[in-house]
């Protein structure tokens, strides 16, 4: 177990990649915890999805599920279609040699910082290790655009740093289970320059994060995206960046919260 006498700001791939996108949304986001409800229909797509992982982590566990899927046929659906697309998933292995678990967590001290990654699956024996990861949206994204995305790179990043296998031995596979048709995936293979990439991209993020969180105690604000940035169009701190005209009673400037005060969020 990790120990330290200075208290760790703790980041998931979900931090990170708020901070590559907009270091401001993530100061309002993290720091300062303001959140908008979610739309009733998103919400539904969230808990839906929770459902289907703990489905996924209960059967890996050995424990019942037949009371889950009763309850709910879209769960059936779904599991009965990824029994088909991934039988070689689904059937579990009694070999000693090779390792299980769902859910499983590491963590990794990077500078000040705890990074902590969750994979659905882990599945590894004497040579190579299989990070899985399900998806419950129906569209795979560009595979080129989610190789970047943080959670492929930590995942697979902090599995090298935290165990005895050599980055070419790694990869993550990304499960849609509810695609169109039938479950689709996409496989991410990894190697020694992408692991140094990594660390080089990563060094360098917190690096930033470190001088802005410094500045941010001095009361000055994380940096915004450009002027023009399409993001902001669909954000809802819009207005509270000056993004879009503000109402009367919106120009009230908040005073920004001491960071030693600030509780985690996960993102």
């Amino acid at each position: 177990m990790l120990t330290t006498s200075t208290q760790l700001l703790r980041l998931s791939q979900g931090h990170l990649n708020l901070l590559e996108t907009c270091p401001r949304k993530f100061q309002h986001t993290y720091l300062e915890q303001l959140n908008s409800p979610l739309d009733p229909e998103h919400e539904a797509r969230q808990i839906l999805g929770s459902r289907f992982h703990l489905l996924m982590q209960q059967r890996e566990m050995g424990l019942p599920i037949d009371h889950l899927l009763a309850a709910d046929t879209q769960l059936q659906s779904w599991m009965s279609a990824f029994a088909d697309a991934a039988p070689e998933i689904i059937q579990t292995t009694t070999n000693a040699e090779v390792f299980r678990e769902s859910e499983h967590y590491r963590t990794l001290q990077v500078q000040d910082y705890l990074l902590t990654v969750i994979y659905d699956l882990l599945i590894g024996d004497n040579q190579q290790a299989q990070i899985l990861d399900w998806k419950t949206y129906p569209k795979p994204p560009d595979k080129r655009k989610l190789a970047q995305n943080w959670q492929t790179r930590l995942y697979m990043y902090v599995l090298a740093e935290t165990s005895t296998y050599l980055p070419e031995n790694i990869s993550m596979t990304y499960w849609f289970i509810q695609s169109e048709g039938k479950p689709q995936n996409l496989k991410f293979t990894y190697s020694t320059s992408e692991h140094e990439k990594t660390a080089k991209k990563l060094h360098q993020l917190l690096n930033k994060l470190t001088n802005w969180l410094a500045l941010y105690q001095q009361n000055q604000p994380f940096p915004q995206v450009t002027e023009g940035n399409k993001a902001c169009n669909y954000c809802q701190f819009a207005m509270r960046c000056d993004r879009i005209p503000k109402t009367e009673d919106t120009n009230t400037q908040d005073t920004l919260p001491n960071i030693a005060n600030i509780q985690e969020v996960t993102i």
